[in-house]
């Protein structure tokens, strides 16, 4: 591991007072692992907007009623068109109607967010959600 360099900032006392708020609500050991996080946060955030070609992973959450018609067929057949991304899923009964759904996705990027939007989009999912991540390769 590299050796870690340190670094000043001013912020304004206020701004310093709910941070550290964050930070222990978060139960973070230190400011420096909250603003660690909040950097690699940001660069993850960076490489999905701009590296179209670059493999990432990610999960899609759905919440949808599973009596709507033909929608079960066509989250299926979305799904089985993009076997090769989708890692794994998870499938949930919340009650009666409804049910969740997590799948985990790694790919490169524009397919990853196609697929979970052409999920998303389908007819009768009441909530999805796409939560980005990376790999990891490029982060310290």
């Amino acid at each position: 591991m590299n050796k870690a360099v340190r670094v000043a900032i001013t912020l304004d006392p206020t701004l310093l007072n709910k941070f550290d708020e964050l930070c222990a609500k978060q139960s973070y050991q230190n400011r420096s692992e909250a603003i660690r996080d909040l950097i690699r946060n940001s660069l993850v955030q960076q490489e999905w907007r701009e590296e179209e070609t670059g493999e990432s992973v990610g999960t899609l959450t759905l919440v949808y009623d599973h009596h709507h018609s033909d929608l079960a067929q066509r989250m299926t057949e979305i799904q089985h068109e993009a076997l090769d991304i989708i890692v794994t899923s998870l499938h949930l009964h919340i009650d009666a109607h409804n049910c969740m759904e997590v799948l985990i996705l790694r790919g490169p990027n524009t397919l990853i967010r196609d697929t979970a939007q052409r999920i998303i989009s389908t007819r009768g999912v009441k909530h999805g959600k796409l939560t980005l991540s990376t790999t990891g390769k490029d982060l310290v």
